[in-house]
């Protein structure tokens, strides 16, 4: 039996078919605003931007329900906004030179992360002005920056009607973003360079920007991951493990396993532990070989063809024992003459592993023409070696008459440049440091001595001390001073900004990879800006 409906209930279900048939023939535009995001949108010009880009969880708005379209967007905004739109984390270092981004602001990783690329740059040494709108001028060179945009050519520049007021160090840039129809001058053909960028306006340029293929292509592929070497040293198996985990980069783990003594024979430090959280874990072992970095044992040992072959047996019996994926090489201190003899030594141990399938790393030190590298033959090592990798530091080290900086950028790129004249960037390593020095000076500037830092120690320095971390590009490094006991402290910093630098030396030179010296030197934010390096530098932006 069927049941009739009340009066109330037949109106209501009037009403509700009657506004289910309005809706029905609504202009999909005037549909859509039924579920805007923000309130303050629907006559936008970049109402469909916005709503794309938050979609995406690139724009957010002022409040939960206004956008403010009209609103200027303000340094801080645009840095944070490029950040998400390439994908990039926030980078929370505690060295920062910007006295007016304070640690605790909404943006402050997004400044950090930004700033540490070479994306953005102060107003000041000190200061970063987050809350100033950006200009137009300015937003052109920050998205040729995030884009990678080359110049353009000067016949290829637009003339607008007000190009006299275009600062010269933004010129090319707008004719970059004009020419491909990302930034472009309005109804009177004016570009109005010092105007403010409103909110609007950069949600319809980057929403232009990822509606390039290419573009959108690049930022949704992940590549293929380069090799991150960590070095196992002071800590645990299970530190090692927790501090691997946490980087979410190294997948080559270098515990130091093996010492060879004079006549070939090696102490055995293998742990099982680790190799079977490797096996778990995918990470392959390239175990290190090291000689505690005794110059005479060592002569004893290259120096003797039946002590080197007794090594390489030795070494290959525990690769296969082991399981071993590869092996890493690390003789410190080698005599010059031992030149021919360290060569060998590699020659015979790789033809070895080529049989068993294992890798052979060999580590060699800058080449500053002193004895302390002559013992390595780049390009003979290199011809044999599947991988060689520059430790590029120690520029400056324990016993340096002069303060400065363990890992200058010049000093890496020189090191790197110096090798690749003779070694394929497809068999080069580049090793960063995590640590640095803390120099005692003397009256006159030089150095009284000196004390080895972890990331960690020095940003402690730098926290009791109040310093005021400054940037020296002649370096890419902060420096920083303080004064204890009547003596002043010099410090060149390890953080996320300089070891992006030297990143990027790497990036640039298609290298093989990157290794870390060492594992659980690290600070905690580190590993956020070269995830972020090892993502925008490899980023690749066709035309």
């Amino acid at each position: 039996m069927k049941r009739r409906l009340g009066a109330g209930a037949a109106f209501n279900l009037l009403i509700l078919i009657a506004l289910t048939v309005q809706l029905a023939g609504m202009p999909k535009a005037e549909a859509a605003q039924s579920k805007l995001p923000f309130d303050d949108i629907a006559t936008s010009f970049a109402m469909d931007s916005i709503i794309n880009l938050y979609n995406k969880k690139i724009l957010t708005g002022t409040s939960a329900t206004t956008f403010a379209p009209k609103n200027p967007v303000t340094r801080a905004e645009f840095v944070a906004i490029l950040g998400r739109t390439l994908g990039l984390e926030q980078a929370i270092s505690p060295i920062s030179p910007f006295s007016d981004v304070a640690a605790n602001a909404w943006y402050y990783g997004w400044v950090q992360a930004a700033v540490q690329l070479g994306l953005a740059d102060g107003t000041s040494a000190t200061a970063f002005a987050p809350a100033k709108a950006v200009t137009r001028q300015e937003a052109a060179v920050l998205l040729v920056r995030a884009f990678k945009l080359s110049n353009t050519t000067a016949a290829q520049k637009a003339a607008f009607k007000d190009s006299a007021q275009i600062a010269d160090w933004a010129a090319d840039s707008i004719a970059s973003v004009n020419k491909l129809s990302l930034m472009q001058g309005d109804t009177d053909d004016r570009f109005r360079p010092a105007d403010p960028l409103t909110r609007q306006e950069t949600a319809a340029i980057l929403d232009r920007a990822l509606q390039n293929d290419n573009w959108a292509s690049a930022l949704e592929q992940t590549g293929k991951q380069k090799i991150q070497l960590g070095w196992q040293y002071g800590q645990t198996a299970s530190q090692f493990e927790q501090s691997v985990t946490a980087s979410k980069m190294v997948n080559t783990l270098s515990p130091r396993w093996y010492f060879a003594d004079k006549s070939g024979n090696i102490t055995d430090n293998t742990n099982q532990s680790l190799i079977t959280w490797a096996a778990a874990n995918k990470k392959a072992i390239w175990a290190m070989v090291g000689n505690r970095s005794d110059q005479e044992t060592t002569h004893q040992l290259l120096s003797s063809a039946a002590a080197r072959t007794n090594l390489v047996t030795n070494l290959a019996n525990a690769v296969q024992k082991y399981k071993l994926a590869g092996l890493n090489i690390d003789f410190e201190n080698v005599a010059p003459q031992d030149r021919s003899h360290m060569t060998a030594f590699i020659t015979e141990l790789n033809a070895k592993l080529d049989s068993l399938n294992a890798i052979l790393s060999v580590n060699v030190s800058p080449d500053l023409g002193t004895d302390w590298t002559e013992a390595f033959d780049y390009k003979a090592l290199g011809a044999q070696a599947d991988f060689i990798i520059m430790m590029g530091y120690d520029e400056h080290w324990g016993g340096s008459p002069k303060a400065g900086s363990v890992a200058s950028l010049p000093f890496v790129r020189n090191a790197v440049t110096t090798l690749l004249k003779v070694v394929p960037a497809e068999k080069t390593i580049l090793a960063l440091p995590y640590y640095n020095r803390d120099w005692t000076l003397n009256a006159n500037g030089s150095a009284a001595y000196s004390e080895v830092l972890t990331v960690p120690a020095q940003n402690e320095l730098v926290s009791e001390h109040a310093m005021k971390p400054l940037w020296d590009s002649s370096v890419s490094q902060y420096t920083a001073s303080y004064k204890e006991n009547g003596a002043i402290h010099r410090i060149w910093l390890e953080d996320g900004r300089s070891l992006a630098a030297k990143y990027k030396a790497a990036a640039d030179n298609s290298l093989a990879g990157t290794a870390y010296w060492y594992i659980g030197g690290e600070s905690e934010d580190i590993w956020a800006s070269l995830r972020n390096a090892e993502r925008f530098y490899n980023l690749k932006f066709a035309s």
